[in-house]
């Protein structure tokens, strides 16, 4: 984890990237957190069953991504937040996350168990979720770079 004395911040991107659509938003952010300008940050990808305790001990940031399966987030990032969440109770109060959700049919039901299990993690959301129903259009891929960029200046910032 970068420090205040800390030239180089760490944002983590954890995903559940699982079909075109998916990939299409995750490289958006993954694009906007690397955007030309915005110095002092390095970006981490971790596949949601494959991200850990030491992977957040180790950021200053997080973005999350996962389809809306069935009204729910993936089981892939349920299963990072089971893993993560006692651990972390109370080791990351105030980490700035940003969310993107997309479902075909609604993303309600899983922004809500997310935004909730953040929020008892102590972490601040940054940006608003962004919520992508159906076939993501060029303003679903222009908000999911813009989350990234926004991530990554918060953390340039300090």
């Amino acid at each position: 984890m970068g420090d205040a004395g800390s030239a180089q911040r760490t944002l983590l991107v954890v995903a559940h990237v699982v079909s075109p659509d998916t990939a299409e938003l995750h490289d958006a952010v993954l694009a906007g957190a690397r955007t030309e300008g915005i110095t002092g940050v390095t970006v981490h990808y971790r596949p949601a069953l494959a991200a850990t305790v030491v992977d957040v001990l180790g950021c200053d940031g997080v973005v999350l991504g996962t389809p809306a399966n069935i009204g729910y987030m993936s089981g892939a990032l349920k299963h990072f937040f089971d893993q993560v969440y006692y651990p972390l109770l109370e080791a990351r109060p105030g980490l700035p996350y940003g969310l993107w959700v997309h479902g075909n049919n609604d993303v309600d039901g899983a922004v809500r168990p997310i935004v909730a299990i953040a929020g008892a993690l102590g972490w601040q959301p940054v940006a608003r979720p962004v919520t992508i129903v159906g076939k993501p259009a060029a303003a679903d891929t222009y908000a999911c770079t813009e989350l990234g960029a926004v991530l990554a200046a918060t953390l340039s910032a300090g």
